[in-house]
């Protein structure tokens, strides 16, 4: 029987006994997605540093973040509408599956040394495929498990930095030790334990697209309903342009200089800050909740040039990391901000495949600024590049305030 007709209605969301946010569901799903954040955390950090620490270049790092990225940005919209299909907890049991499998064999690979370096890219192919098959789900997920949807966006936010805090620190330390493939064994252990969290998750029935629609008529609907709102594909614009230019280039173009100057271990602790700041943000996030959500992240996204900022002056790695900080406490409160958006303003029964647009909007440009990194700092150099990644951070914040739509969207209440 469908899981859909199986599972009867979650009545618990309606007991005024029922927490807010710390739902048994909840709990699950904090478990399953705090795992998964880890590994996600960890992996850019073991593969740039692990490659430049072995004798690989810059390009070897950025065209195996693009191998990463790109099949999630480009098949992350066929996510969305299997999601709606199959449900999202059954396409995130697979994606954590699949993940587990590309992570051991991750592991074998740097254990044993990587003769080729298309076996590489191709198991970041499949993390990435992966991933496009979970992160639909990730968000559609939250409006059915908590009444507090931005708290519970807010608590998700500080796992996430929390993760991205002691992720990468582990990576580049057990990089440091020469033991990138113990990094992708602690993944699959923590792909394996979401998988698990996922099976237990039991919620009631989620909204569907009518039975009778295909696959490509799933994909109009989503993107009629995406088109329909000015402030959700205003957002996206301006984020692809950030993408290319500034959020792109800058792991790779940071390993670059960092890893030859202070080490794969410093490199691992200053991408550790982000996730300390990140922290700072999600907590904000519980419990700031301006009338104007986007506005308000518009605002906090004046951080993010700061760490730029800092690799061009050839900053001291503590004040590298301080900027990090301040750049994470600005992206926590933008992101709580726009998932909570997102997940209470678009209708449940689209929301899937509306978010796969909006997350192959905002990071499907994102594998072109990663090639690209090494073929710019060649033609121009580091400086040059780092400073308009820094223009364009600053103007993507001003363009979030000033667009209209984006400044003046309201909040949505809590569920009572």
């Amino acid at each position: 029987m469908s899981e859909r007709l199986a599972e009867a209605p979650a009545p618990a969301l309606d007991r005024p006994a029922e927490p807010a946010i710390w739902s048994r569901n909840f709990r699950y799903w904090f478990t399953a997605r705090s795992a998964g954040l880890l590994s996600w955390a960890m992996l850019p950090v073991a593969v740039s540093a692990g490659l430049i620490g072995s004798g690989h270049g810059l390009d070897t790092a950025g065209y195996a973040m693009a191998f990463l990225v790109g099949p999630f940005a480009g098949l992350v919209l066929f996510g969305g509408v299997l999601a709606d299909r199959f449900t999202a907890r059954r396409m995130m049991i697979v994606a954590d599956l699949a993940n587990l499998t590309a992570h051991v064999l991750l592991a074998v690979l740097f254990l044993h040394g990587i003769d080729h370096l298309w076996q590489l890219y191709a198991l970041l192919a499949v993390a990435g495929t992966a991933n496009a098959l979970f992160q639909p789900g990730a968000s559609s997920t939250v409006p059915l498990i908590a009444r507090d949807v931005q708290g519970a966006n807010g608590v998700l936010r500080t796992s996430e930095a929390i993760t991205g805090l002691g992720g990468p620190a582990l990576a580049g330390v057990l990089v440091g030790f020469g033991s990138t493939g113990w990094v992708m064994a602690i993944s699959a252990l923590a792909y394996a334990t979401s998988a698990s969290c996922l099976f237990a998750l039991r919620l009631g029935r989620v909204p569907a697209p009518p039975a009778g629609d295909g696959l490509w008529r799933n994909l109009v609907v989503g993107w009629h309903e995406f088109r329909a709102r000015s402030w959700l594909w205003g957002v996206i614009l301006i984020w692809m342009v950030h993408a290319v230019l500034a959020w792109g280039p800058q792991l790779s173009l940071a390993a670059g200089l960092i890893v030859p100057r202070h080490g794969a271990t410093a490199f691992g602790l200053v991408n550790c800050t982000l996730g300390a700041g990140t922290v700072a943000g999600g907590l904000i996030a519980i419990r700031y909740k301006p009338a104007r959500p986007l506005a308000a992240g518009a605002v906090a996204m004046f951080a993010y040039p700061l760490y730029p900022l800092a690799l061009v002056l050839d900053a001291p790695v503590w004040l590298l990391a301080a900027s990090q900080v301040l750049v994470g406490a600005g992206i926590g409160v933008w992101g709580v901000m726009w998932a909570t958006s997102v997940q209470t303003q678009v209708p449940g029964e689209v929301l899937n495949r509306v978010h796969a647009y909006e997350v192959a909007g905002s990071v499907g440009l994102y594998p072109l600024g990663s090639a690209l990194a090494g073929p710019a700092v060649h033609a121009f150099g580091s400086t040059p590049v780092l400073l308009a990644g820094l223009v364009v951070a600053t103007l993507t914040a001003t363009a979030l305030l000033l667009t209209r739509p984006i400044r003046t969207l309201t909040r949505v209440p809590d569920r009572a």
